[in-house]
């Protein structure tokens, strides 16, 4: 469910305040969870969110494909964290929560090769925070991936399940 959060005014403040990325991370998953819980009340909400970080930098998803490029080229030959946050509440409390990090370190491609990634990938580069997919031609971009596949994707699904396993929402 779309939890309707103006997430480009919790990260400015977030940076504004100050916040590490991951603790915005966790704040705008908790933000999410906390909208739907209020019209779920005895629900267990799942909140998730995901930031972006490279050299100090918050990027955001691309608005057009060529932000998508600029965006591709400033993260090339480089290592970026995904700061991956999942919130879990239960009757609007926060009963758990997690943050992973994947590292991921973008190859020195070509300019021709962006050109070619973009115009086969097209406008789908334009909903991920990175401007790639990695359920794609978006892997063929990295040297090096270091953490959990969902992660990367945008849910620490492997901690997600043990924690719905601990508390009897899966089947243990």
């Amino acid at each position: 469910m779309a939890s309707a959060v103006d997430e480009t005014a919790v990260k400015q403040a977030a940076q504004k305040d100050g916040l590490a990325a991951g603790d915005a991370a966790l704040l705008l998953a908790e933000m999410k969870a906390s909208r739907i819980a209020a019209r779920h009340a005895d629900a267990l909400v799942i909140g998730c969110d995901q930031l972006l970080v490279c050299n100090g930098v918050w990027y955001d998803k691309p608005q057009s494909l060529e932000q998508a490029a600029s965006q591709l080229r400033a993260l090339r030959n480089q290592t970026h964290t995904l700061e991956t946050a999942v919130v879990c509440l239960r009757n609007g409390v926060e009963i758990w929560h997690h943050l992973a990090r994947p590292r991921l370190t973008m190859r020195d491609f070509s300019e021709a090769f962006l050109q070619a990634y973009l115009l086969r990938e097209g406008d789908a580069v334009l909903s991920s925070v990175g401007a790639y997919r990695l359920e794609g031609m978006g892997v063929h971009l990295f040297d090096r991936i270091e953490g959990e596949h969902s992660a990367i994707l945008g849910l620490p699904l492997l901690p997600l399940l043990g924690f719905l396993r601990q508390h009897g929402a899966l089947l243990g």
